[in-house]
């Protein structure tokens, strides 16, 4: 299996996302570039140059870099996301269906380097990722017949040039190769003798690979000493994760495996962003994030000889408003803090509970510390509030093919939980 486990996840599965379901971004998109941003609530990233962290969100920051930097560190993310709701069979019968804390932890880390070339000319380096989730509902689960496991992780590596192009203005951009692995799964909740399937069997799981391209660009105007503006676009990145179907959603019998592909595009996104420095030890900083998740309408499956429509999706774009304040308390010690709301992607009429998507509230501090000329040292914390948010998945199916309703019933439910993150990274200037 190769670094996908999201993208087919989503992909044949009536659900889809290297760390957490309701998480950071919205979809199964991650935020967490760096400890630094981390601290503000990522607010102002693309007018931001702390270190050469900055190109991960606006390539043209590296003409604000001086010599040759190195950022490295790493976000630890801590969810605790609770579903509760009731499956209801054909026949009218409700039972109970809960799973506590089922999305996985996981640490994120990330590298850069940026080096300038000359006086209006830089490179970069960068190492990270945009998407990543894991899921683990259990086979327990009174809706896994709709999806009880998803995961995603994917690793992205970019080279970054910019030039200043007036004494104003920077312009930059740089190539993304993207790799990722995915999978997805689910299990009958209940026997469905007609269909030759017992409780537990596997009705979907799909998993599979892929590698990528893509590119980013972004701008930086400096309005003034104490303000500036920065804006930047990161294109669409086309996947077709290949690998293997099994179960028997697929008509195949339990055990038997099938060679297939699911197309999957991770969506287009663009922000615009401001800093101000207030006073000679108070800055303040905004954004807007748009993420073009609309392009997501349904996951369809693919084999040699048909196509199979697995879920019809349906997401809508969505927007990320975030501001945040920078405080020099001393020549050594900066202070940090940011608020920012996250809206979702997902509405209660496409919501799942292998991704419940929904609304966030980022609450972050963060502090840096000098610690000689040449190494900085960053910390950031942050608690995310997700707004509680109810779903309801049902698949009939036809008479041809039954849906999930068949292997357990429709479910209902809500979702609830929150999120912690955590991290540091160091930055070495040459």
């Amino acid at each position: 299996m190769k670094m996908n486990k999201t993208l087919l996840s989503a992909a044949v599965a009536v659900g889809l996302l290297s760390t957490s379901t309701v998480t950071h971004a919205a979809g199964f998109q991650l935020a967490e570039y760096s400890a630094t941003g981390l601290g503000r609530a990522y607010a102002g990233e693309a007018a931001m140059a702390d270190g050469a962290d900055a190109q991960w969100r606006n390539p043209a920051m590296l003409t604000y870099l001086e010599g040759t930097q190195v950022s490295v560190g790493a976000i630890y993310v801590d969810p605790n996301i609770d579903i509760d709701g009731t499956s209801t069979s054909m026949m009218g019968q409700s039972t109970s269906s809960n799973s506590s804390d089922f999305a996985h932890s996981a640490v994120i880390p990330n590298f850069y380097v940026s080096h300038k070339y000359n006086e209006k000319f830089a490179l970069g380096f960068a190492a990270g990722t945009n998407y990543g989730m894991e899921t683990d509902l259990g086979k327990d689960f009174g809706g896994a017949n709709h999806g009880n496991e998803a995961s995603v992780t994917t690793m992205e590596l970019n080279l970054n040039a910019a030039y200043q192009v007036l004494e104003s203005v920077s312009i930059g951009g740089g190539v993304r190769y993207i790799m990722a692995e995915g999978s997805f799964g689910a299990v009958a909740s209940s026997p469905f003798p007609l269909a030759g399937v017992a409780k537990g069997d596997t009705l979907k799981y799909m998993e599979g690979d892929d590698t990528a391209w893509g590119w980013q660009v972004g701008t930086a105007w400096q309005i003034n000493e104490n303000n500036r503006l920065g804006f930047t676009y990161k294109s669409e990145v086309d996947l077709t994760l290949e690998g293997h179907a099994e179960g028997a959603g697929f008509k195949l019998p339990q055990g038997q495996k099938r060679n297939g592909s699911m197309e999957l595009a991770l969506p287009a996104t663009a922000e615009l962003a401001s800093f101000h420095q207030l006073t000679e030890t108070v800055a303040i900083h905004a954004s807007i994030n748009w993420t073009n998740w609309s392009s997501f309408k349904e996951l369809v499956a693919d084999f040699p000889t048909e196509s199979v429509l697995i879920k019809e999706e349906n997401w809508e774009d969505n927007y990320r408003f975030a501001i945040g304040t920078t405080y020099q308390m001393t020549p050594k010690l900066a202070l940090r803090s940011g608020i920012a709301y996250d809206t979702s992607a997902v509405s209660e009429e496409h919501r799942t509970a292998t991704i419940p998507e929904t609304d966030r509230t980022w609450l972050s501090i963060g502090a840096g510390y000098q610690w000689s000329e040449q190494l900085t040292l960053d910390a950031g914390f942050t608690y995310i509030l997700a707004k509680d948010a109810k779903m309801h998945e049902s698949d009939l199916g036809s008479a041809k093919a039954p849906g999930a309703d068949f292997f357990g019933g429709s479910f209902e439910g809500e979702v609830t939980g929150s999120i912690w993150l955590v991290g540091i990274q160091a930055n070495y200037r040459f």
